[in-house]
């Protein structure tokens, strides 16, 4: 575990703070945080493993912040949230015993249909209800499931996904959605980072700034979602998505 710099813990704070805004406003947290630590010179794994780790300080304050939002939802969230949790410890359990990386041509495929998914949410939502569909039945926990597997192994763009959705399947309001989308994200976190913390490797001189940054930004990032136009939101993290796509595609081995 390498100590860092208090230039390099400085960068990894305002890299948290601007991470944890733009995640729990409805973005993409590793879109941020994950290069950040890349470009102070952490290895990949040892960079992935750090982000997880410092993923659940985005929970509280966006559960704090959210409360109007998510008023109401407790018990939708109490029949979801478990099965999240479960997906993150699988994807932890799948990132401590697989090479990493191992997705790398298949995920930004992924964070790209999740992203058009989003920008659509709109059309698609109206023409499910046209055709009379009822397949969120299944959609809605089997969705949960992969992507918080793939959140708790990697998770570049499953906030989008999980935006996505949950639009689809269960909240059409986007800064409702969001706010459940972060409590979904905080639970498979929560897993996933103990996980990490007990049978992994922590390089904590990185996770530590990065834990209180993305603490800070999420505070911010739920009043954000409130006052952005829905429409102009949607645009924004569609776009953040797409252009993590092709990031995520131009470097495979990230």
């Amino acid at each position: 575990m390498a100590e860092l710099s208090y230039g390099v813990g400085a960068i990894l704070l305002a890299a948290g703070t601007a991470a944890g805004l733009v995640g729990t406003a409805g973005g993409i947290t590793t879109l941020v945080s994950y290069p950040a630590l890349l470009a102070v010179g952490i290895p990949a794994l040892p960079a992935n493993v750090a982000n997880i780790v410092a993923l659940p300080a985005c929970w509280p304050g966006s559960a704090l912040v959210s409360r109007p939002e998510l008023a109401g939802k407790a018990p939708w969230l109490r029949r979801w949230a478990p099965v999240a949790a479960i997906g993150g410890a699988l994807g932890a359990a799948l990132l401590l015993s697989t090479p990493a990386g191992i997705f790398g041509r298949v995920v930004p495929f992924l964070v790209l249909a999740g992203s058009l998914a989003l920008l659509f949410q709109p059309r698609l939502s109206a023409w499910r209800h046209q055709h009379h569909m009822q397949d969120s039945q299944l959609l809605l926990p089997a969705g949960v499931l992969l992507l918080s597997v793939y959140n708790g192994y990697f998770g570049a763009g499953s906030g989008v996904m999980l935006l996505a959705l949950v639009l689809l399947t269960a909240e059409q309001h986007l800064a409702r959605a969001n706010a459940l989308k972060n409590m979904l994200i905080g639970a498979t976190s929560i897993v996933s980072a103990v996980a990490f913390i007990l049978f992994g490797p922590v390089d904590w001189a990185a996770a530590g700034p990065l834990a209180a940054g993305m603490l800070i930004g999420s505070t911010i990032g739920p009043l954000a979602a409130r006052r952005i136009p829905a429409r102009l939101l949607r645009w924004l993290v569609a776009l953040l998505g797409l252009g993590l796509a092709v990031w995520l595609w131009l470097h495979p081995g990230h």
